[in-house]
């Protein structure tokens, strides 16, 4: 039998048919509003320089284009009442459901009130918008400075003088700051001798700035709990610029394929970093509000559990990026939170 150009044309319209039929059939067994298109959402943004963010956003996107929704990103770059207004624009566009991410309680919790007198479903991460109908999105803050805290006792011993890098009135940067504040207490030899910290961009520069005058001021210095990469990756700088790599420690949180290289680098500092990835924490977030949107309870505290990852560890699993730290650490590239039958999985091959 000879295949015609007609034969060809009437099989791949058949097979169009099949996929999109397919494709209806799976949109058909996920509960409304999913189960048709035109589902609208906003991630509205307070913090977005530095790799945590930017993998973040992929997780969003990833997860999103997996339900198969209108994604709208709005950034407001730190700006604080700039992100209110944002929440504001993102009603205006007829959104479904919104993400906060990040920003200041005080300018974020009477605009995530507006958005839900509005009828828009909200979920919040790392930042408390002190409203009970909103989930707070935590990668468990309290437990990536506690993994990072112990594996710094556990280098080196119980007595050491610290350099603390810290901004208060950042949720996520609060909560890790009470889990230094009760290993502070319990052990009385740590000695905090310097708190430094700030979020102006480019934040690893800034901080590197700020750090190479307590280094100066304080050379007595043999730890730096730096809780964000960001924080971690300016010490390193005025660290390595001062040739104090062999003899000050670095513990932070967060992780990123940069992170990766900075801690595998000969004689770094960069000791060990507690993480979750956050792709996935950006994948859970659109869950979360999924739930919402479908008529479902995702929980007002949900957790993304962390992983504790040491220098050691990378070098002796070969780990030189993100993709490797998914692919040898299998607890670091999938979080089984906000995840129902009916969800799909990005992840999924």
């Amino acid at each position: 039998m000879s295949i015609t150009r007609r034969l060809l044309g009437k099989a791949a319209l058949g097979l169009g048919a099949a996929l999109l039929m397919q494709g209806t059939a799976l949109a058909a067994d996920r509960p409304a509003p999913f189960d048709k298109p035109g589902v609208k959402i906003a991630l509205v943004r307070y913090l977005s320089t530095g790799d945590f963010f930017q993998a973040y956003l992929s997780g969003v996107e990833a997860q999103a284009k997996a339900l198969g929704v209108d994604l709208r990103v709005l950034d407001s770059r730190q700006d604080a009442a700039l992100q209110a207004d944002m929440v504001d624009q993102a009603i205006a566009l007829g959104v479904q459901g919104i993400i906060i991410q990040h920003g200041l309680t005080e300018s974020m919790k009477d605009a995530a009130q507006r958005a839900v007198d509005a009828g828009i479903k909200v979920v919040a991460f790392d930042v408390n918008v002190e409203n009970p109908k909103i989930p707070q999105i935590e990668q468990s803050d309290k437990d990536l400075a506690k993994l990072a805290l112990e594996q710094a006792v556990k280098d080196n011993g119980e007595s050491w003088k610290a350099g603390y890098v810290y901004v208060a009135g950042i949720a996520p940067l609060d909560r890790r700051n009470e889990t230094w504040v009760d290993v502070k207490k319990k052990y009385s030899g740590i000695s905090e001798v310097a708190q430094f910290g700030t979020l102006d961009n480019p934040i690893a520069n800034s901080v590197a700035n700020q750090a190479r005058a307590v280094l100066q001021a304080h050379p007595d210095i043999n730890v730096m709990f730096a809780p964000y990469d960001e924080f971690a990756k300016g010490v390193k700088i005025a660290v390595d610029e001062a040739g104090l790599n062999k003899k000050i420690k670095i513990y932070s949180a967060d992780i990123s394929t940069s992170d990766i290289a900075a801690m595998r680098e000969p004689d770094s500092a960069w000791a060990a970093t507690a993480a979750t990835n956050p792709a996935v924490v950006g994948q859970v977030s659109v869950r979360a509000l999924a739930q919402l949107l479908a008529g479902e309870d995702p929980g007002h505290n949900v957790i993304v559990p962390p992983t504790l990852i040491t220098q050691k560890e990378l070098i002796d699993k070969d780990i030189k990026n993100m993709e490797d730290l998914s692919a040898k650490l299998p607890q670091f590239a999938h979080a089984d939170v906000a995840m129902p039958a009916w969800m799909p999985n990005p992840n999924a091959k």
